[in-house]
Protein backbone atom coordinates (compact mmCIF):
# COMPACT_ATOMS: atom_id res chain seq x y z
CA UNK A 1 0.00 0.00 0.00
CA UNK A 2 1.37 3.48 -0.96
CA UNK A 3 1.20 5.83 2.66
CA UNK A 4 0.01 8.80 2.25
CA UNK A 5 3.38 10.63 3.09
CA UNK A 6 4.66 8.03 -0.21
CA UNK A 7 2.07 10.00 -2.35
CA UNK A 8 2.75 13.36 -1.41
CA UNK A 9 6.76 12.84 -1.99
CA UNK A 10 6.14 10.99 -4.83
CA UNK A 11 3.22 12.62 -6.81
CA UNK A 12 5.48 15.48 -7.92
CA UNK A 13 6.64 14.37 -11.21
CA UNK A 14 3.25 12.53 -11.98
CA UNK A 15 1.34 15.88 -11.38
CA UNK A 16 3.49 18.04 -13.38
CA UNK A 17 3.08 15.32 -16.28
CA UNK A 18 -0.51 15.89 -15.91
CA UNK A 19 -0.98 19.46 -15.86
CA UNK A 20 1.17 19.50 -19.02
CA UNK A 21 -1.96 18.05 -20.95
CA UNK A 22 -0.42 14.28 -20.61
CA UNK A 23 -3.35 12.06 -19.15
CA UNK A 24 -1.92 8.74 -17.29
CA UNK A 25 -3.18 4.99 -17.79
CA UNK A 26 -2.16 2.43 -16.38
CA UNK A 27 -1.04 -0.13 -18.94
CA UNK A 28 -2.21 -3.12 -16.52
CA UNK A 29 -5.16 -4.94 -15.28
CA UNK A 30 -6.05 -8.11 -12.66
CA UNK A 31 -8.88 -9.00 -10.55
CA UNK A 32 -6.27 -8.76 -7.65
CA UNK A 33 -5.59 -5.11 -8.36
CA UNK A 34 -9.64 -4.06 -8.26
CA UNK A 35 -10.38 -6.19 -5.03
CA UNK A 36 -7.81 -5.14 -2.87
CA UNK A 37 -8.63 -1.20 -3.95
CA UNK A 38 -4.89 -0.97 -5.29
CA UNK A 39 -6.93 0.37 -8.71
CA UNK A 40 -8.31 2.52 -7.40
CA UNK A 41 -5.41 3.65 -4.44
CA UNK A 42 -3.46 4.53 -7.99
CA UNK A 43 -6.46 6.92 -9.03
CA UNK A 44 -6.09 9.09 -5.73
CA UNK A 45 -2.23 9.08 -5.67
CA UNK A 46 -0.98 8.65 -8.58
CA UNK A 47 -2.99 10.49 -11.04
CA UNK A 48 -3.82 7.57 -13.09
CA UNK A 49 -6.92 8.46 -14.58
CA UNK A 50 -7.19 5.21 -17.04
CA UNK A 51 -6.62 1.68 -17.51
CA UNK A 52 -5.57 -0.29 -20.98
CA UNK A 53 -5.49 -3.98 -21.48
CA UNK A 54 -4.50 -6.54 -23.78
CA UNK A 55 -4.57 -9.98 -24.65
CA UNK A 56 -1.00 -10.58 -22.88
CA UNK A 57 -2.16 -8.69 -19.58
CA UNK A 58 -4.95 -11.13 -19.42
CA UNK A 59 -3.22 -13.82 -20.24
CA UNK A 60 -0.81 -12.70 -17.07
CA UNK A 61 -3.76 -12.53 -14.90
CA UNK A 62 -5.89 -14.96 -15.37
CA UNK A 63 -3.21 -17.26 -16.10
CA UNK A 64 -2.14 -17.38 -12.64
CA UNK A 65 -5.99 -18.38 -11.51
CA UNK A 66 -5.44 -16.04 -8.38
CA UNK A 67 -8.74 -14.12 -7.71
CA UNK A 68 -10.78 -16.19 -10.77
CA UNK A 69 -11.06 -19.56 -8.55
CA UNK A 70 -15.20 -18.99 -7.48
CA UNK A 71 -16.22 -17.93 -11.45
CA UNK A 72 -13.68 -20.23 -12.97
CA UNK A 73 -15.88 -23.36 -10.67
CA UNK A 74 -19.05 -21.47 -12.41
CA UNK A 75 -18.08 -21.42 -15.23
CA UNK A 76 -17.09 -25.20 -15.38
CA UNK A 77 -20.47 -26.54 -13.82
CA UNK A 78 -22.46 -24.38 -16.51
CA UNK A 79 -20.04 -26.38 -19.13
CA UNK A 80 -19.73 -23.12 -21.04
CA UNK A 81 -16.87 -23.03 -23.68
CA UNK A 82 -13.41 -21.90 -22.82
CA UNK A 83 -14.18 -18.49 -25.84
CA UNK A 84 -17.25 -17.78 -23.28
CA UNK A 85 -15.46 -18.15 -20.14
CA UNK A 86 -12.74 -16.03 -20.88
CA UNK A 87 -14.93 -13.44 -22.21
CA UNK A 88 -17.09 -13.53 -19.04
CA UNK A 89 -13.89 -12.95 -17.10
CA UNK A 90 -12.38 -10.34 -18.62
CA UNK A 91 -15.23 -8.01 -19.43
CA UNK A 92 -16.30 -8.66 -15.50
CA UNK A 93 -12.73 -7.27 -15.01
CA UNK A 94 -12.88 -4.27 -17.16
CA UNK A 95 -16.52 -3.47 -15.96
CA UNK A 96 -15.25 -3.35 -12.09
CA UNK A 97 -12.56 -1.32 -13.13
CA UNK A 98 -15.19 1.33 -14.99
CA UNK A 99 -16.41 1.38 -12.16
CA UNK A 100 -13.82 2.10 -10.27
CA UNK A 101 -13.01 5.09 -12.83
CA UNK A 102 -16.55 6.42 -13.00
CA UNK A 103 -15.68 9.45 -10.94
CA UNK A 104 -12.85 10.61 -13.29
CA UNK A 105 -14.77 9.62 -16.55
CA UNK A 106 -17.73 12.02 -14.76
CA UNK A 107 -15.63 14.90 -14.09
CA UNK A 108 -13.99 14.80 -17.42
CA UNK A 109 -17.12 14.56 -19.51
CA UNK A 110 -15.38 11.40 -21.31
CA UNK A 111 -12.45 12.29 -21.67
CA UNK A 112 -10.25 10.16 -19.02
CA UNK A 113 -12.00 7.49 -16.58
CA UNK A 114 -11.34 4.95 -19.74
CA UNK A 115 -10.89 1.15 -19.81
CA UNK A 116 -10.30 -0.50 -22.26
CA UNK A 117 -10.72 -4.11 -23.80
CA UNK A 118 -9.51 -5.47 -27.07
CA UNK A 119 -11.44 -7.87 -29.34
CA UNK A 120 -10.02 -11.73 -29.64
CA UNK A 121 -6.67 -11.13 -31.46
CA UNK A 122 -7.68 -13.77 -34.23
CA UNK A 123 -10.06 -11.33 -35.77
CA UNK A 124 -7.04 -9.22 -36.74
CA UNK A 125 -7.88 -9.38 -40.03
CA UNK A 126 -11.51 -9.67 -40.54
CA UNK A 127 -13.12 -6.51 -40.30
CA UNK A 128 -16.91 -8.01 -40.00
CA UNK A 129 -16.09 -9.95 -37.31
CA UNK A 130 -13.90 -7.59 -35.45
CA UNK A 131 -17.35 -4.94 -36.19
CA UNK A 132 -19.40 -7.51 -34.51
CA UNK A 133 -17.25 -7.97 -31.18
CA UNK A 134 -16.55 -4.70 -30.73
CA UNK A 135 -20.49 -4.41 -30.83
CA UNK A 136 -20.63 -7.84 -28.15
CA UNK A 137 -17.93 -6.27 -25.72
CA UNK A 138 -19.70 -3.06 -25.42
CA UNK A 139 -22.53 -4.52 -24.30
CA UNK A 140 -21.27 -7.07 -21.82
CA UNK A 141 -19.41 -4.51 -20.24
CA UNK A 142 -22.39 -2.23 -20.32
CA UNK A 143 -20.39 1.06 -19.35
CA UNK A 144 -20.62 4.59 -20.83
CA UNK A 145 -16.35 4.69 -20.25
CA UNK A 146 -15.01 1.65 -21.68
CA UNK A 147 -13.15 1.90 -25.07
CA UNK A 148 -13.38 -1.03 -27.25
CA UNK A 149 -8.99 -1.72 -28.61
CA UNK A 150 -8.80 -2.33 -32.51
CA UNK A 151 -5.46 -3.27 -33.98
CA UNK A 152 -4.68 -1.27 -37.07
CA UNK A 153 -4.79 -3.48 -39.54
CA UNK A 154 -6.01 -2.67 -43.05
CA UNK A 155 -8.78 -5.20 -42.02
CA UNK A 156 -9.27 -2.72 -38.89
CA UNK A 157 -9.72 0.45 -40.52
CA UNK A 158 -12.43 -0.02 -42.07
CA UNK A 159 -13.88 -1.68 -38.91
CA UNK A 160 -12.95 1.40 -36.82
CA UNK A 161 -15.05 3.36 -38.81
CA UNK A 162 -17.91 1.09 -38.71
CA UNK A 163 -17.75 0.96 -35.17
CA UNK A 164 -16.94 4.53 -34.05
CA UNK A 165 -19.88 5.37 -36.74
CA UNK A 166 -22.29 3.38 -34.43
CA UNK A 167 -21.31 5.78 -31.86
CA UNK A 168 -18.84 3.03 -29.76
CA UNK A 169 -16.01 4.55 -28.29
CA UNK A 170 -12.87 3.41 -29.62
CA UNK A 171 -8.74 2.57 -28.79
CA UNK A 172 -7.10 1.63 -31.80
CA UNK A 173 -4.05 -0.09 -31.08
CA UNK A 174 -0.88 -1.73 -33.08
CA UNK A 175 0.38 1.47 -34.72
CA UNK A 176 3.78 1.89 -35.90
CA UNK A 177 3.81 3.88 -39.04
CA UNK A 178 3.41 7.20 -39.21
CA UNK A 179 1.43 6.60 -43.25
CA UNK A 180 -1.27 3.57 -40.94
CA UNK A 181 -1.68 6.56 -38.16
CA UNK A 182 -2.70 9.08 -40.81
CA UNK A 183 -4.63 6.13 -42.11
CA UNK A 184 -6.36 5.77 -38.33
CA UNK A 185 -7.20 9.19 -38.10
CA UNK A 186 -8.90 9.00 -41.74
CA UNK A 187 -11.20 6.30 -40.18
CA UNK A 188 -11.94 7.63 -37.05
CA UNK A 189 -12.99 10.89 -38.44
CA UNK A 190 -15.10 8.88 -41.48
CA UNK A 191 -16.70 7.47 -38.38
CA UNK A 192 -17.44 10.69 -37.04
CA UNK A 193 -19.27 11.63 -40.44
CA UNK A 194 -21.33 8.79 -40.64
CA UNK A 195 -22.38 9.30 -37.43
CA UNK A 196 -23.13 12.68 -37.35
CA UNK A 197 -25.08 12.21 -40.68
CA UNK A 198 -27.38 8.89 -38.05
CA UNK A 199 -27.75 12.20 -36.03
CA UNK A 200 -25.66 10.66 -32.90
CA UNK A 201 -24.19 12.86 -30.51
CA UNK A 202 -20.70 13.29 -31.29
CA UNK A 203 -19.84 14.53 -27.82
CA UNK A 204 -20.27 11.27 -26.69
CA UNK A 205 -17.80 9.12 -28.71
CA UNK A 206 -13.98 9.46 -27.80
CA UNK A 207 -11.28 7.50 -28.85
CA UNK A 208 -7.32 7.50 -29.06
CA UNK A 209 -4.71 5.72 -31.20
CA UNK A 210 -2.24 4.29 -29.67
CA UNK A 211 1.24 4.38 -31.00
CA UNK A 212 3.49 1.89 -30.10
CA UNK A 213 7.38 3.60 -28.73
CA UNK A 214 9.76 1.02 -27.69
CA UNK A 215 8.93 -1.63 -29.92
CA UNK A 216 10.54 0.71 -32.87
CA UNK A 217 13.80 1.52 -30.84
CA UNK A 218 14.04 -2.51 -30.05
CA UNK A 219 14.10 -3.50 -33.85
CA UNK A 220 16.43 -0.79 -35.22
CA UNK A 221 18.93 -0.69 -32.58
CA UNK A 222 19.41 -4.37 -33.11
CA UNK A 223 19.92 -3.46 -36.43
CA UNK A 224 22.44 -0.52 -35.80
CA UNK A 225 24.23 -2.97 -33.55
CA UNK A 226 24.95 -5.22 -36.22
CA UNK A 227 26.11 -2.71 -38.17
CA UNK A 228 28.68 -1.53 -35.55
CA UNK A 229 29.82 1.84 -37.14
CA UNK A 230 30.26 4.64 -35.07
CA UNK A 231 27.39 6.42 -37.25
CA UNK A 232 25.53 3.49 -36.49
CA UNK A 233 25.61 3.18 -32.72
CA UNK A 234 25.30 6.95 -32.11
CA UNK A 235 21.82 6.42 -33.55
CA UNK A 236 20.38 3.94 -30.83
CA UNK A 237 17.59 5.03 -28.92
CA UNK A 238 16.51 7.75 -31.60
CA UNK A 239 14.15 6.51 -33.76
CA UNK A 240 11.04 5.63 -31.29
CA UNK A 241 11.02 8.88 -30.41
CA UNK A 242 11.88 10.39 -33.66
CA UNK A 243 8.52 8.42 -34.67
CA UNK A 244 6.57 9.45 -32.02
CA UNK A 245 7.21 13.03 -32.35
CA UNK A 246 6.47 12.72 -35.87
CA UNK A 247 3.24 11.34 -35.64
CA UNK A 248 2.52 14.11 -32.86
CA UNK A 249 3.07 16.44 -35.92
CA UNK A 250 0.35 14.62 -38.12
CA UNK A 251 -1.98 14.61 -35.36
CA UNK A 252 -1.81 18.48 -35.28
CA UNK A 253 -2.37 18.66 -38.87
CA UNK A 254 -5.04 16.33 -39.14
CA UNK A 255 -6.98 18.07 -36.61
CA UNK A 256 -6.55 21.47 -38.01
CA UNK A 257 -7.77 20.42 -41.12
CA UNK A 258 -10.98 21.46 -42.76
CA UNK A 259 -12.34 18.07 -42.52
CA UNK A 260 -11.97 18.46 -38.67
CA UNK A 261 -12.90 22.06 -38.17
CA UNK A 262 -16.66 20.63 -39.74
CA UNK A 263 -16.91 18.28 -36.08
CA UNK A 264 -15.71 20.35 -34.23
CA UNK A 265 -18.28 22.08 -34.96
CA UNK A 266 -20.64 19.34 -34.13
CA UNK A 267 -18.71 19.10 -31.46
CA UNK A 268 -16.57 15.86 -31.63
CA UNK A 269 -13.69 15.03 -29.79
CA UNK A 270 -10.27 14.79 -30.79
CA UNK A 271 -8.66 11.54 -31.36
CA UNK A 272 -5.64 12.11 -28.66
CA UNK A 273 -2.65 10.18 -29.72
CA UNK A 274 -1.75 7.53 -27.18
CA UNK A 275 2.46 6.82 -26.26
CA UNK A 276 1.84 2.63 -25.93
CA UNK A 277 4.76 0.28 -25.27
CA UNK A 278 6.58 2.71 -22.80
CA UNK A 279 8.54 0.59 -20.33
CA UNK A 280 12.20 0.43 -22.03
CA UNK A 281 13.48 -2.78 -23.15
CA UNK A 282 16.89 -1.37 -23.12
CA UNK A 283 18.07 -1.36 -19.51
CA UNK A 284 21.16 0.87 -20.92
CA UNK A 285 18.72 3.98 -21.44
CA UNK A 286 16.53 5.38 -18.38
CA UNK A 287 13.84 3.69 -17.48
CA UNK A 288 11.47 6.82 -18.05
CA UNK A 289 12.91 8.13 -21.47
CA UNK A 290 9.37 7.41 -23.49
CA UNK A 291 7.81 9.55 -20.69
CA UNK A 292 10.29 12.12 -20.35
CA UNK A 293 10.35 12.77 -23.66
CA UNK A 294 7.03 12.24 -25.16
CA UNK A 295 5.24 14.73 -23.12
CA UNK A 296 2.61 16.92 -25.02
CA UNK A 297 -0.64 18.39 -24.96
CA UNK A 298 -3.36 16.30 -25.67
CA UNK A 299 -1.76 13.18 -25.16
CA UNK A 300 -2.25 9.79 -23.15
CA UNK A 301 0.46 7.71 -21.47
CA UNK A 302 0.02 4.53 -20.87
CA UNK A 303 2.35 3.24 -18.37
CA UNK A 304 2.94 -0.31 -17.07
CA UNK A 305 3.58 0.03 -13.15
CA UNK A 306 7.11 -0.08 -12.92
CA UNK A 307 7.06 2.64 -15.08
CA UNK A 308 4.50 4.67 -13.12
CA UNK A 309 6.80 4.07 -10.20
CA UNK A 310 9.79 4.95 -12.00
CA UNK A 311 8.36 8.31 -13.19
CA UNK A 312 7.17 9.22 -9.91
CA UNK A 313 10.23 8.49 -7.93
CA UNK A 314 12.87 10.40 -10.97
CA UNK A 315 10.89 11.24 -13.75
CA UNK A 316 12.17 14.61 -15.24
CA UNK A 317 9.19 16.29 -16.51
CA UNK A 318 10.37 19.45 -18.11
CA UNK A 319 7.28 20.74 -19.89
CA UNK A 320 7.07 20.08 -23.87
CA UNK A 321 9.37 17.59 -25.25
CA UNK A 322 7.60 16.83 -28.44
CA UNK A 323 6.64 20.12 -31.03
CA UNK A 324 9.75 21.28 -31.30
CA UNK A 325 11.98 18.28 -32.89
CA UNK A 326 10.12 17.63 -36.10
CA UNK A 327 13.03 18.37 -38.27
CA UNK A 328 15.49 16.71 -35.95
CA UNK A 329 13.41 13.68 -35.15
CA UNK A 330 12.87 13.76 -39.83
CA UNK A 331 16.87 13.52 -39.90
CA UNK A 332 17.21 10.89 -37.37
CA UNK A 333 15.01 8.96 -39.40
CA UNK A 334 16.83 9.77 -42.70
CA UNK A 335 20.10 8.45 -40.80
CA UNK A 336 18.29 5.70 -40.43
CA UNK A 337 17.58 4.91 -43.63
CA UNK A 338 20.58 5.64 -45.17
CA UNK A 339 22.29 3.13 -43.40
CA UNK A 340 20.24 1.14 -45.14
CA UNK A 341 17.47 0.30 -42.65
CA UNK A 342 13.91 0.74 -44.32
CA UNK A 343 11.61 2.35 -42.11
CA UNK A 344 8.68 0.79 -43.83
CA UNK A 345 9.86 -3.16 -43.72
CA UNK A 346 10.58 -2.45 -39.71
CA UNK A 347 7.29 -1.07 -38.97
CA UNK A 348 5.54 -3.37 -41.01
CA UNK A 349 7.47 -6.45 -39.36
CA UNK A 350 6.87 -4.52 -35.92
CA UNK A 351 2.78 -4.63 -36.60
CA UNK A 352 2.81 -8.57 -38.43
CA UNK A 353 4.83 -9.56 -34.66
CA UNK A 354 2.68 -7.41 -32.64
CA UNK A 355 -0.72 -9.09 -33.76
CA UNK A 356 1.18 -12.46 -33.58
CA UNK A 357 2.52 -11.85 -30.08
CA UNK A 358 -1.13 -11.05 -29.31
CA UNK A 359 -2.98 -14.19 -30.60
CA UNK A 360 -0.10 -16.43 -28.62
CA UNK A 361 -0.82 -14.49 -25.71
CA UNK A 362 -4.54 -15.11 -26.18
CA UNK A 363 -4.17 -18.53 -26.94
CA UNK A 364 -2.15 -19.36 -23.94
CA UNK A 365 -5.13 -17.39 -22.20
CA UNK A 366 -7.20 -19.82 -23.96
CA UNK A 367 -4.71 -23.18 -22.71
CA UNK A 368 -4.66 -21.79 -19.21
CA UNK A 369 -8.36 -21.23 -19.24
CA UNK A 370 -9.32 -24.85 -20.56
CA UNK A 371 -6.91 -26.60 -18.12
CA UNK A 372 -9.06 -24.99 -14.71
CA UNK A 373 -12.63 -25.79 -16.07
CA UNK A 374 -11.51 -29.02 -17.00
CA UNK A 375 -9.71 -29.56 -13.20
CA UNK A 376 -12.93 -27.91 -11.72
CA UNK A 377 -15.50 -29.95 -13.87
CA UNK A 378 -13.34 -33.12 -12.57
CA UNK A 379 -13.44 -31.60 -9.00
CA UNK A 380 -17.23 -31.51 -9.30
Amino acid sequence: MITVTEATATAGALKRLSDEGVSIWLDDLSRKRISTGNLAELVATRNVVGVTTNPSIFQAAIGSGEGYEEQLADLAVRGVTVDEAVRMMTTQDVRAAADVLRPVYDATDGRDGRVSIEVDPRLAHDTAATVAEARQLAWLVDRPNVMIKIPATKAGLPAITAVIAQGISVNVTLIFSLERYREVMAAYLAGLEQAAAKGLDLAAIHSVASFFVSRVDAEIDKRLTVLGTDEALALKGKAALANARLAYEAYQEVFAGDRWTALAGAKANKQRPLWASTGVKDPAYKDTLYVDELVAPGTVNTMPEGTLNATADHGDIHGDTVTGGYAQARADLAAVEKLGIRYDEVVGKLEDEGVAKFEAAWQELLDAVTKSLDSKGVEA
